[in-house]
């Protein structure tokens, strides 16, 4: 067994939402086994490992649900190596665990993706877990298309994902595409979360594939109706519900002001963040790919070559930071954002999303400026400073 001492940990309180509490030591090895006030049966001659984390705080292992690519690897490469060097990547963030994320292409290649995060989800990565696919597209709008290629775009078909519904776990779509309610039944009854993005709905529309289960709002405000005091659009819908509103915060997609006012138009509740990455995340300035498509980045903006924003090079404890400094909100509630909230909506949160007893040993170990110190998946260090 190991242990974690004098840290900051972010624990459930008496409600489920997270707060600090101080003098506790967490013991672990695969799993959580105890967390104990110091001095209380905490001292163990047999310990394998005792962290010392220096007043650092102790939160739950980051979870990214929408990450194409880092440190020059993508989601489309389709291969064990490129699924590993991602996860080797996003520990070092504090992620330890992520949905690597498809885009519109041919279909055939959207199929050999799924198919390899299938294996990936089964073993065989370091660092954070595979835990299935965020599908981004081909059901989408091509009017909102966003840095998707608009020659790949299909109409929803169920009967075309149902073979990977073991895999996928959100997927986006344009619900003004659909003429019913089937596709998001079929898929809230396969456990396959909806989400709304790269859409041209209206309030109404949006407002009823809400209703109807989808759930889930695709990078909110960014390839879709905006807000208008008589067109209230996709992101009047998203604010006006419980939707689960997924926030690039990386002050190119989304305003810090903006920021500000989705975080209290929501009650600071039912936001996730996200990164929604390239391959190009970690690899600092130069040209890139996504999707067979040219990127360039400088600096924190990555674009097509219309200039068309693609995607972001943001990590994700990065973007933690930077929401904290935009809002003010405080490190417990940003760290539900990416560990309860999508934990919950995954069907997951028995297992992974919250320091308690008895769920895995994922851990992530951060100074107040977000700075990584440590990333534990399942009780096995994978970054330290």
């Amino acid at each position: 067994m190991k242990a974690i001492r004098n840290g900051i940990l972010i624990v459930p309180d008496e409600t489920g939402h997270f707060c600090s509490k101080e003098g506790l030591t967490l013991l672990y090895d695969e799993k959580i086994r105890a967390i104990r006030q110091d001095g209380k049966d905490a001292d163990h001659a047999d310990l394998e490992e005792v962290y010392d984390a220096g007043g650092a705080y102790v939160a739950p292992g980051f979870l990214n649900v929408h990450i194409h690519g880092c440190d020059g690897a993508d989601t489309m490469d389709a291969d064990a190596d490129a699924f590993d060097k991602m996860s080797l990547f996003q520990a070092r963030t504090g992620v330890t665990a992520y949905l690597p994320t498809t885009m519109t292409c041919a279909f055939s290649d959207i199929a050999r993706a799924l198919c390899a995060i299938r294996h990936a989800m089964h073993g065989g990565v370091h660092g954070a877990r595979v835990l299935g696919c965020h599908m981004e597209g081909p059901f989408i709008a091509p009017s909102k298309k966003g840095a998707q290629d608009a020659a790949h775009i299909l109409p929803a078909d169920f009967s075309t994902i149902e073979p990977y519904a073991d895999v996928i776990k959100i997927i986006t779509v344009a619900p003004e595409t659909l003429p019913d309610d089937a596709f998001i039944k079929a898929c809230t009854a396969h456990g396959i979360v909806v989400s709304i993005g790269h859409t041209a709905a209206d309030y109404e529309t949006a407002a009823h594939a809400i209703e109807a289960g989808a759930h889930h709002i695709t990078h909110l405000c960014n390839a879709m109706t905006g807000l208008h005091h008589r067109r209230p659009g996709v992101l009047g819908a998203a604010l006006d519900s419980t939707a689960n509103c997924e926030l690039i915060c990386d002050n190119v997609h989304l305003h810090p002001t903006m920021q500000r006012i989705i975080y209290h138009a929501k009650g600071g509740k039912h936001l996730i963040l996200i990164t929604d990455s390239l391959r190009a995340c970690g690899l600092g300035d130069g040209p890139s790919e996504l999707g067979g498509q040219k990127v360039t980045v400088r600096g924190t903006l990555a674009t097509l070559a219309d200039g068309t924003i693609a995607g972001s090079v943001l990590c994700l404890n990065d973007g933690l930071r930077i929401f904290r400094t935009n809002t003010g909100a405080p490190i417990p509630s940003i760290i539900e954002m990416v560990t309860r909230t999508p934990a919950k909506e995954l069907g997951l949160y028995d297992e992974i999303g919250s320091l308690s007893e008895g769920k895995t040993a994922d851990f992530a170990i951060f100074d107040r400026d977000f700075r990584m110190r440590r990333t534990v998946v399942g009780g096995t260090t994978y970054y330290k400073k």
